[in-house]
């Protein structure tokens, strides 16, 4: 059995922290608001969760937590010997089956506002002291009469009421949100809480939507975990035939879709069962989930200045390998406007340059991805974007010197070129000992 050197893994620890850091910065002052279904409740990692909630806390996150009570109240009604009647998925809440939410909304509210007061010594929530506030935030309306079929106190999200969630917030407190509308005749209503964490996301203008499922994510047809959705991604993943998500991952993804499409820039699905995926999503690049992103989430952008180091970062081992011609760094920093970089969380994942010569020509150069991210198509989408950008110029060819990356290029529509094709003043730099082959793309064909 291999040991483990107490030494390495406090310098991963070490390594680990620092690499947070700018999550840390970044998620300072930021909401979330938390979609926790009642079986993550009940679930044996749920204290781990609290844990996680209370180190966002202490690193200055505003937080709401918009709970579920499913098998809490599916307990309460089978205690009671009662019954639940569905319309078009949509539970009939009569009297009797109110009372019994209304506990099971209680009793998950009291757990949560429990495992948030404690604060042991030796555990993660010694010192915390974390102020839990709950109250009458979501104002209820019945849902009413829908196809003959009255659904009673079964009702919809009228108003989330911003103010005193807001003032609550800025005291540091975390909020707990149950599943039930309040109306000014004094009536309680049976709400989604799907509707109520979109709701209270989109009302509050937060950063984030977090949804906790069972499994790691959402799936594709092949059980593979889909890391990302772009908004018209998950539109047709939603209304796919061949997609058949579990209800939880169904309901996660549908409200993350619906908050991202009012103005929630981005939302995060996560499982409630693994150990630390909650913190692994926010506090690494790569994250453990599903995220549904309305912006573009890898930004592909024009070179600054600022980007010399990363650039250099990611060229220096192709550079030593002989891959690439060597770049000093004040060449960079006069050709820098030359460059386009792909970012991920203030990461240059990739970058390529674009050098332009006066007979409607242009050189491609530099074209790396970080070894991380390869085979992810990020330098196919790189060269598109610079195509485009060169078309928009009145560029109507491309050419590129390689060593190694002939078969590459071809498959992006190169083809071989010999020194001929060459600008004048290209052919005169021509490095006849790298034998460098030569590939040319028409543009605008």
């Amino acid at each position: 059995m291999t040991e483990h050197n107490p030494q390495n893994l406090a310098q991963q620890y070490v390594d680990w922290f620092r690499d947070s850091s700018p999550y840390i910065n970044a998620h300072r002052g930021k909401t979330f608001v938390l979609m926790l279904p009642g079986e993550a409740v009940r679930h044996k990692n749920f204290h781990n969760i609290i844990y996680d909630i209370a180190l966002l806390n202490s690193l200055g996150v505003r937080l709401v937590v918009v709970h579920g009570s499913r098998p809490q109240i599916q307990e309460r009604l089978e205690l009671s010997d009662l019954e639940s009647h569905f319309h078009e998925n949509l539970r009939i809440t009569d009297r009797e089956a109110m009372t019994a939410i209304i506990q099971a909304a209680g009793e998950v509210r009291v757990d949560i506002e429990a495992a948030l007061s404690t604060g042991l010594p030796n555990s993660p929530m010694h010192g915390a002291q974390i102020q839990a506030i709950s109250g009458n935030f979501v104002t209820g309306m019945p849902m009413g009469v829908i196809h003959g079929t009255d659904l009673q106190y079964t009702g919809k999200v009228r108003r989330i009421n911003i103010k005193p969630m807001r003032q609550a917030l800025d005291m540091g407190a975390v909020l707990i949100v149950s599943p039930l509308g309040y109306s000014p005749t004094g009536e309680v209503f049976n709400l989604s809480f799907a509707e109520v964490a979109t709701q209270v996301a989109v009302t509050l203008q937060a950063d984030k939507i977090v949804s906790f499922v069972e499994g790691a994510g959402v799936e594709d047809e092949h059980g593979g975990l889909i890391r990302e959705f772009m908004l018209h991604e998950a539109d047709q993943y939603l209304n796919s035939p061949h997609s058949r998500p579990a209800h939880g991952s169904r309901l996660a993804l549908t409200a993350c879709y619906q908050a991202c499409t009012q103005g929630v820039p981005r939302a995060q699905i996560v499982s409630y069962s693994e150990d630390g995926a909650f913190l692994k999503e926010l506090f690494t690049r790569d994250g453990s989930g599903s995220m549904v992103y309305r912006d573009n989430y890898e930004q592909l952008r024009t070179a600054t200045i600022d980007d010399v180091g990363g650039i250099i970062e990611l060229i220096e081992p192709l550079e030593r390998a002989g891959v690439l011609v060597r770049r000093s760094r004040e060449m960079l920093e006069t050709e820098i406007e030359k460059f386009f970089v792909l970012e991920k969380d203030g990461t240059i994942l990739a970058c390529a340059a674009l050098y332009p010569y006066a007979i409607a020509k242009a050189e491609l150069a530099c074209v790396v991805t970080h070894p991380g991210y390869q085979k992810g198509g990020r330098a196919a989408k790189l060269l598109r974007q610079l195509e485009r950008q060169a078309v928009r110029a009145g560029i109507r060819e491309l050419f590129v010197l390689t060593t190694q990356t002939a078969h590459w290029f071809l498959e992006q529509g190169f083809v071989p070129g010999d020194l001929d094709a060459l600008p004048d003043e290209k052919q005169s730099l021509y490095n006849y000992q790298r034998k460098s082959k030569i590939f040319i793309k028409k543009l605008g064909l």
